[in-house]
């Protein structure tokens, strides 16, 4: 994953990104490494928020993808530099003290923010993006009412905790969800999408047919062209309308 890294960093770096690369940050005294790309100082943001398996080449490839298009994105690190799980299991732990641990998982989002402002990167125009455990990770930072744009989450997990709601969020929303996700159901999808009405909140909510759970996964079992095509069409085209300004 380094050497794509260093890859993405000189091509980037010669087709007139101001920086880019990782970027080690610390919480609460703990390490994280995440990854920036800047194209300059008036471009919007988009914060992207990894799966299970923590920051990965994909992340840093939809980036790229971002960056291509004229945004700036910094990729968060939510388990700690060098932690890139490969087992279920510890995949499974990693998001479940995220989760059982929802303050922690908000002040880590709410770092990789500040950190993308350090690098120069727009606080007052960000959309964040997630993706499966990212996917909830971002919908967690919509309900706690921060400054966003947008909020995007791509075959995430949909489920509200028990005591919160969505009265605090101020950015619109965008779910994308395949309609054969056996990880996250569909009436989970119709909650959500009630919840977000309750509360008066601007959202699109599309289900794609036949596509599974991480439908956008190139090279993964799940992936499906057909399902990925779309979403990142609407998802571009959403992505220019919140943050126009």
């Amino acid at each position: 994953m380094k050497m794509v890294w260093i890859l993405a960093l000189f091509g980037l770096v010669w087709g007139g990104v101001s920086q880019a690369g990782p970027v080690s940050y610390s919480v609460d005294g703990q390490a994280f490494e995440g990854f920036y790309l800047g194209s300059n100082k008036q471009a919007p943001l988009v914060l992207l928020v990894h799966d299970w398996d923590g920051l990965t080449d994909y992340e840093v490839k939809r980036a790229e993808m971002l960056a291509a298009l004229g945004y700036s994105v910094f990729a968060v690190d939510l388990f700690g530099a060098g932690v890139r799980p490969t087992e279920m299991e510890e995949r499974k732990r990693l998001t479940g003290a995220l989760y059982q641990d929802r303050p922690r998982m908000r002040t880590l989002l709410m770092a990789a923010l500040t950190e993308a402002g350090r690098l120069g990167g727009r606080l007052d125009n960000v959309v964040a993006l997630g993706y499966c455990f990212g996917g909830a990770a971002v919908l967690e930072l919509a309900r706690s009412g921060a400054d966003l744009k947008g909020v995007v989450s791509v075959h995430g997990g949909l489920a509200t905790p028990p005591g919160q709601d969505y009265k605090q969020t101020k950015a619109s929303l965008l779910i994308q969800h395949g309609s054969a996700d056996q990880a996250v159901s569909l009436t989970e999808f119709a909650t959500l999408i009630g919840e977000l009405e309750a509360a008066g909140v601007t959202h699109e909510a599309t289900s794609y047919s036949g596509a599974p759970h991480a439908f956008s996964v190139f090279g993964g079992a799940n992936y499906r062209a057909d399902a990925d095509g779309k979403s990142w069409q609407r998802f571009t085209a959403f992505l220019g309308e919140v943050s126009k300004g």
